[in-house]
């Protein structure tokens, strides 16, 4: 196989893959978030390289709020709208 054709298919996949991940964000982000999580506890598990742990803490989704002293249900919000 010719060198620049290999290039093509790697830039080709590489488009393909990021396109894949930005619409699985929009369309899935709970999805996403366990699967980051999943492979965040995968790479910060104890006896793992430096560099691995440091990927794994980078690629960790962030901590959800904990909503304060109600336990983060989110429910309880602003008012309820007026009944009309």
């Amino acid at each position: 196989m010719d060198a620049g054709l290999l290039i093509q298919y790697l830039i080709i996949a590489v488009a393909v893959l990021v396109s894949a991940w930005v619409v699985l964000k929009k369309q899935a982000p709970g999805t996403v978030r366990k699967l980051r999580g999943a492979l965040a506890l995968a790479l910060l598990k104890p006896g793992r390289a430096a560099g691995l742990q440091a990927l794994g803490r980078k690629i960790a989704p962030p901590a959800t709020g904990g909503g304060g002293a109600c336990g983060g249900c989110d429910s309880c919000g602003p008012t309820p709208p007026k009944q009309h």
